[in-house]
Protein backbone atom coordinates (compact mmCIF):
# COMPACT_ATOMS: atom_id res chain seq x y z
CA UNK A 1 0.00 0.00 0.00
CA UNK A 2 1.50 3.59 -0.84
CA UNK A 3 1.00 6.16 1.16
CA UNK A 4 0.59 10.03 0.13
CA UNK A 5 3.07 11.19 2.42
CA UNK A 6 5.43 8.47 2.48
CA UNK A 7 8.35 11.58 2.31
CA UNK A 8 7.29 12.63 5.57
CA UNK A 9 10.82 11.63 8.19
CA UNK A 10 9.40 11.97 11.16
CA UNK A 11 8.17 9.54 13.50
CA UNK A 12 8.03 11.02 16.88
CA UNK A 13 6.44 14.64 16.95
CA UNK A 14 5.79 16.76 20.12
CA UNK A 15 3.51 19.82 20.34
CA UNK A 16 4.25 22.33 22.94
CA UNK A 17 2.24 25.40 23.95
CA UNK A 18 2.35 27.70 27.20
CA UNK A 19 0.95 25.29 29.95
CA UNK A 20 -0.25 22.13 28.11
CA UNK A 21 -3.70 22.61 28.10
CA UNK A 22 -5.42 24.38 25.14
CA UNK A 23 -3.30 24.63 21.95
CA UNK A 24 -0.79 22.07 22.16
CA UNK A 25 -3.23 19.67 22.90
CA UNK A 26 -5.96 20.26 20.01
CA UNK A 27 -2.61 20.24 18.08
CA UNK A 28 -1.65 16.51 19.65
CA UNK A 29 -5.65 15.55 18.89
CA UNK A 30 -5.54 16.83 15.35
CA UNK A 31 -1.86 15.04 14.23
CA UNK A 32 -3.01 11.77 16.31
CA UNK A 33 -5.79 11.59 13.86
CA UNK A 34 -4.24 12.66 10.93
CA UNK A 35 -1.60 9.80 11.52
CA UNK A 36 -3.92 7.22 12.25
CA UNK A 37 -6.16 8.42 8.56
CA UNK A 38 -3.43 8.17 6.94
CA UNK A 39 -2.18 4.71 8.55
CA UNK A 40 1.05 6.42 8.97
CA UNK A 41 2.94 4.81 12.05
CA UNK A 42 4.14 8.36 14.26
CA UNK A 43 3.46 9.13 17.98
CA UNK A 44 2.80 12.29 19.04
CA UNK A 45 2.92 13.90 22.36
CA UNK A 46 2.48 17.33 23.70
CA UNK A 47 3.62 19.46 26.74
CA UNK A 48 3.79 23.01 28.16
CA UNK A 49 7.19 25.05 28.08
CA UNK A 50 5.66 28.53 30.31
CA UNK A 51 7.08 29.28 33.99
CA UNK A 52 3.60 28.60 34.92
CA UNK A 53 3.51 25.05 33.24
CA UNK A 54 2.42 22.46 35.79
CA UNK A 55 2.05 18.77 35.52
CA UNK A 56 -1.46 17.48 36.14
CA UNK A 57 -3.80 20.36 35.33
CA UNK A 58 -6.76 19.36 33.24
CA UNK A 59 -7.16 19.81 29.90
CA UNK A 60 -9.68 23.10 28.95
CA UNK A 61 -13.25 22.46 28.66
CA UNK A 62 -13.28 24.68 25.45
CA UNK A 63 -10.35 22.57 24.28
CA UNK A 64 -12.78 19.43 24.36
CA UNK A 65 -15.77 20.56 23.18
CA UNK A 66 -14.39 22.73 19.80
CA UNK A 67 -12.44 19.28 18.94
CA UNK A 68 -15.08 17.12 19.87
CA UNK A 69 -16.91 19.42 16.97
CA UNK A 70 -15.67 18.01 14.49
CA UNK A 71 -15.27 14.18 15.83
CA UNK A 72 -11.70 14.44 17.82
CA UNK A 73 -12.10 13.49 21.07
CA UNK A 74 -9.36 14.45 23.75
CA UNK A 75 -9.12 12.26 26.77
CA UNK A 76 -10.99 13.11 29.94
CA UNK A 77 -8.02 11.74 32.09
CA UNK A 78 -5.21 13.45 30.26
CA UNK A 79 -3.36 15.96 32.67
CA UNK A 80 -1.09 18.64 31.44
CA UNK A 81 3.09 17.98 31.24
CA UNK A 82 5.38 20.25 32.24
CA UNK A 83 8.49 19.55 29.47
CA UNK A 84 11.07 21.24 32.49
CA UNK A 85 10.19 18.53 34.19
CA UNK A 86 10.29 16.07 31.63
CA UNK A 87 12.67 16.23 29.44
CA UNK A 88 13.20 12.91 27.75
CA UNK A 89 10.12 13.98 25.77
CA UNK A 90 12.39 17.10 24.21
CA UNK A 91 15.11 14.41 23.72
CA UNK A 92 13.23 11.82 22.08
CA UNK A 93 11.01 13.79 19.37
CA UNK A 94 12.47 13.98 16.15
CA UNK A 95 10.35 17.19 15.37
CA UNK A 96 9.26 19.60 17.59
CA UNK A 97 6.18 22.01 16.63
CA UNK A 98 5.66 25.37 18.79
CA UNK A 99 2.55 27.27 18.99
CA UNK A 100 4.43 30.31 19.05
CA UNK A 101 7.98 31.90 18.48
CA UNK A 102 8.13 32.35 22.61
CA UNK A 103 7.69 28.97 22.96
CA UNK A 104 10.50 28.14 20.05
CA UNK A 105 12.81 30.92 22.00
CA UNK A 106 11.88 29.22 25.92
CA UNK A 107 12.47 25.42 24.17
CA UNK A 108 16.20 26.71 22.60
CA UNK A 109 16.65 28.62 26.63
CA UNK A 110 15.84 25.10 28.86
CA UNK A 111 17.21 22.44 26.44
CA UNK A 112 20.17 21.83 24.78
CA UNK A 113 19.40 20.48 21.26
CA UNK A 114 21.22 19.55 18.40
CA UNK A 115 20.32 19.76 15.11
CA UNK A 116 16.53 19.10 16.18
CA UNK A 117 13.95 20.94 13.81
CA UNK A 118 12.12 22.83 15.78
CA UNK A 119 8.77 24.86 13.88
CA UNK A 120 6.14 26.70 14.58
CA UNK A 121 2.98 25.46 13.33
CA UNK A 122 2.80 28.43 10.92
CA UNK A 123 6.68 28.04 10.39
CA UNK A 124 5.94 24.70 9.74
CA UNK A 125 3.00 25.70 6.94
CA UNK A 126 5.39 28.13 5.38
CA UNK A 127 3.96 31.21 7.07
CA UNK A 128 5.28 33.63 10.22
CA UNK A 129 3.15 34.47 13.50
CA UNK A 130 2.24 33.23 16.25
CA UNK A 131 -1.23 30.56 16.85
CA UNK A 132 -2.83 32.94 20.07
CA UNK A 133 -3.73 31.64 23.02
CA UNK A 134 -7.62 31.40 22.93
CA UNK A 135 -8.27 31.25 26.75
CA UNK A 136 -10.53 33.65 27.85
CA UNK A 137 -11.84 34.05 24.26
CA UNK A 138 -14.50 31.96 24.96
CA UNK A 139 -15.49 28.94 21.98
CA UNK A 140 -15.60 31.29 19.64
CA UNK A 141 -11.51 32.30 20.48
CA UNK A 142 -10.59 28.31 20.43
CA UNK A 143 -12.35 27.46 17.04
CA UNK A 144 -10.16 30.78 16.00
CA UNK A 145 -7.36 28.58 17.23
CA UNK A 146 -8.54 24.84 16.01
CA UNK A 147 -8.82 26.09 12.60
CA UNK A 148 -5.35 28.05 12.54
CA UNK A 149 -3.91 24.68 14.23
CA UNK A 150 -5.53 22.37 11.40
CA UNK A 151 -4.75 24.36 8.44
CA UNK A 152 -0.96 24.60 9.04
CA UNK A 153 -0.71 21.30 9.89
CA UNK A 154 -2.55 20.39 6.43
CA UNK A 155 -0.40 22.64 4.70
CA UNK A 156 2.88 21.63 6.57
CA UNK A 157 1.79 18.41 5.60
CA UNK A 158 1.54 19.14 1.45
CA UNK A 159 5.30 19.15 1.84
CA UNK A 160 5.70 15.18 2.33
CA UNK A 161 2.94 13.96 -0.40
Amino acid sequence: MTHKHNRFPYTKILTVCSVNTARSRMSEGFLRDFFSRNAMDVSVSSGGIASNARDGMLISLDAKLVMKEIGIPLSDDSLSIDLKKHPELIQEADLILALTEKHKEEIYDNFKLENKPIFTLREFAGKNGDIEDPSMKGLEGFRKARDEIINCINEGMKKYE
